[in-house]
C-alpha cells in the first residue's frame, strides 16, 4: 500500500499523530467536561463547543498564510505544537481552570497552535506529490495520510476516559456518566422530590460501592470534585502525544520538502501573466465552491463529540465494550485506520477497469453516504421522548433505552462517508490550489470547516428543544442539500482539476 510513494509521507502522518489525539481527547470528553464543571446546559456547552472548534479550523487559515509568506512550512509547524501543548497543558490544571472563560482561553490557545501545524503539514504532504513521480498517486497518498495520523485518535478516548476513571476510584467512586448532571440538579434544588428518594439515592448508592451515603449534600459536591479534576489530569494524555509528536517531527523533518523561497521571474509575456491569472482565477473559485459545500458535511459530522455524544449518554443503554459514553469516540479513528486500506483497493481496482470516479465525484458520493447515517440515526430514535421529558423523569431506565449498536453503526457510516471526503478533499486543495497558496488554500479548507463547527451549536438547541428522531432527520436534509451542490458542479470541477 505504501510502496510507490514519497518516503516523508508516513514520517509525515506519525507527526501529525499528536494533533489527532489531542482532537480526540477532546472531541470524546469536552461536551460532558464543560457540562459537568461548570453546570451549564448542553446548548451552552455546545456554543463554547462551537467556537473552539471553529477557531481550530478559521486559525488554520492565518497559519497557511503566514507559513506562505515566510516560506518556513517546519518552523510553523514546530511552533504550533508547542503553543497546542501549552494549551493542554492550561486545562489539565484544575486550579487555573476556574471559570468557563478561562477554559474558553485556554481552548483558543490550542486552536491557535493547532492552526500554524495542521494546514500546513497538509500543505508539506502536498508538495511531495508535485513531482511528477508521484503526481498520479495523490489521492491514495492523501487516504494513507489520513490512517496513519489517525493512530493516535484510536487510542485518545480510551486513555483519557482511563485517567479520569482512576482519579475518579482512587476518590472511592466509580463512574457514571448521568451522575454529574443530576449532582448539579440536587443542589440547585431543581430535582424532584421522588427522584431524589428513587434515582438519585440509588445511583449515589451504587458508585460508592453499595454504601447509601449519609448526606447526598456531601456526596454531590464529592463527586463532582472527583469527576472534574479526572477530567483535567485526562488532558495530560494530550500533552504526552504532543511531546512524542514534536519529537518524531524534529526527527525526520529532513525527510520533509523545503520549499523554495520565491524568485521573481525576469522575462514574462503579458500574454503569459493574463493566461495565469485567468487560471488561478479558476482554480481559486473551484475551490470555495468545494468550501462551500463541505460546510455542511462538518456541521453534521462533528456532532459526533456534540450531540451523539449527548444521546450516548441520555438515551444509549451502556455495558459491555460501550461502558462509558466517551468509548464511542474511539469507533471512528478505529474505522478509519481499519477502512483505509479497503477503500484505496476499491478505488485501485476501479481505477484499473478506467471506472475510477474523479476526486470531486467522490465528495459528492460522501455527502450521500452521510444523509444515510443520519437517516438510520432518525429511524433507530423514533419514539424516544424528548430531553426535557427525560430530565423530569431523572434520566432513562435502561429498559428505555437503545442500543449501542445503533451508535456503532452510524459511526460507521459516517466514516464512510468521512473516508470519501476528507483525504480526498485535502487531496484536491493540494492538487488544485496554486503553488504560492497551497498553505494558504490547504486553511481554507479548514476555515470551510471552522464555519460548519461554529454551527454545531445549532445541533444541541434542536436536541434540547425539539424531538430526537426530528433533529437527526435536519442533518438527512442538510447532508443530502449538499450532495445534489457538488454532484451539480463536478463536470466544471474535473476541468479545473485536469
Amino acid at each position: 500500500m505504501i510502496k510507490g510513494h514519497p518516503k516523508g509521507l508516513i514520517s509525515a502522518a506519525l507527526a501529525n499523530m499528536g494533533e489527532r489525539f489531542g482532537f480526540y481527547t477532546m472531541m470524546a470528553i469536552l461536551t460532558l467536561f464543560l457540562m459537568s464543571k461548570f453546570n451549564i446546559s448542553g446548548t451552552e456547552a455546545g456554543t463554547l463547543y462551537s467556537i473552539f472548534y471553529g477557531s481550530i479550523y478559521a486559525l488554520a487559515l492565518v497559519g497557511g498564510i503566514i507559513a506562505d509568506r515566510t516560506r518556513n512550512y517546519k518552523g510553523t509547524i514546530i511552533t504550533g505544537l508547542l503553543i497546542m501543548s501549552a494549551g493542554y497543558f492550561f486545562l489539565a490544571m484544575p486550579f487555573l481552570i476556574t471559570s468557563k472563560y478561562i477554559a474558553l482561553a485556554a481552548l483558543l490557545i490550542i486552536a491557535f497552535g493547532n492552526g500554524l501545524f495542521k494546514g500546513n503539514l497538509q500543505a508539506v504532504v502536498g508538495q511531495m506529490y508535485d513531482n511528477d513521480q508521484y503526481r498520479d498517486k495523490r489521492d491514495a497518498g492523501f487516504q494513507i495520510f489520513y490512517m496513519f495520523i489517525n493512530l493516535g485518535a484510536m487510542f485518545a478516548p480510551s486513555l483519557a476516559t482511563w485517567v479520569r476513571n482512576t482519579f475518579v476510584s482512587m476518590q472511592g467512586y466509580s463512574y457514571n456518566a448521568e451522575l454529574p448532571g443530576l449532582c448539579h440538579l440536587y443542589l440547585d434544588g431543581k430535582m424532584n422530590p421522588e427522584v431524589v428518594s428513587g434515582r438519585f439515592t440509588e445511583l449515589a448508592a451504587h458508585v460508592s460501592k453499595g454504601v447509601a451515603p449519609e448526606s447526598l449534600d456531601t456526596f454531590a459536591n464529592a463527586y463532582l470534585n472527583a469527576f472534574n479534576t479526572g477530567f483535567h489530569y485526562a488532558f495530560l494524555t494530550a500533552v504526552v502525544a504532543m511531546f512524542v509528536s514534536l519529537a518524531i517531527f524534529l526527527l525526520t523533518k529532513k525527510q520533509l520538502p523545503s520549499p523554495a523561497v520565491h524568485v521573481k521571474k525576469e522575462t514574462v509575456s503579458k500574454e503569459e501573466i493574463m493566461q495565469d491569472a485567468k487560471e488561478i482565477k479558476q482554480r481559486l473559485l473551484a475551490l470555495f465552491a468545494v468550501f462551500g459545500v463541505v460546510i455542511f458535511f462538518w456541521f453534521s459530522f462533528h456532532q459526533n463529540g456534540l450531540t451523539l455524544t449527548m444521546f450516548a449518554r441520555d438515551y444509549t443503554r451502556l455495558g459491555g465494550i460501550f461502558a462509558s459514553v466517551e468509548i464511542f469516540q474511539s469507533i471512528n479513528p478505529i474505522l478509519v485506520v481499519t477502512l483505509t486500506p479497503i477503500v484505496i483497493l476499491f478505488f485501485s481496482r476501479l481505477a484499473k477497469r478506467g471506472k475510477e470516479p474523479s476526486t470531486p465525484r467522490k465528495i459528492a458520493i460522501g455527502m450521500g453516504i452521510a444523509a444515510f447515517a443520519f437517516l438510520i440515526m432518525t429511524i433507530g430514535s423514533l419514539g424516544l421522548p424528548k430531553f426535557t421529558q427525560v430530565m423530569e423523569m431523572g434520566g432513562l431506565p435502561d429498559a428505555q433505552r437503545v442500543t449501542p449498536w445503533l451508535l456503532f453503526f452510524v459511526y460507521f457510516t459516517l466514516t464512510v462517508a468521512e473516508l470519501f471526503i476528507s483525504p480526498l478533499g485535502l487531496s484536491f486543495v493540494s492538487k488544485v490550489a496554486p503553488a504560492h497558496l497551497q498553505g494558504a488554500m490547504q486553511g481554507g479548507w479548514l476555515a470551510a470547516t471552522a464555519v460548519g463547527n461554529l454551527s454545531l451549536f445549532l445541533g444541541a438547541m434542536m436536541y434540547e428543544s425539539i424531538s430526537i428522531s426530528t433533529t437527526w432527520s435536519v442533518f438527512v436534509v442538510v447532508c443530502l442539500i449538499s450532495m445534489i451542490a457538488m454532484f451539480s458542479m463536478v463536470k466544471w470541477l474535473e476541468r479545473v482539476a485536469k
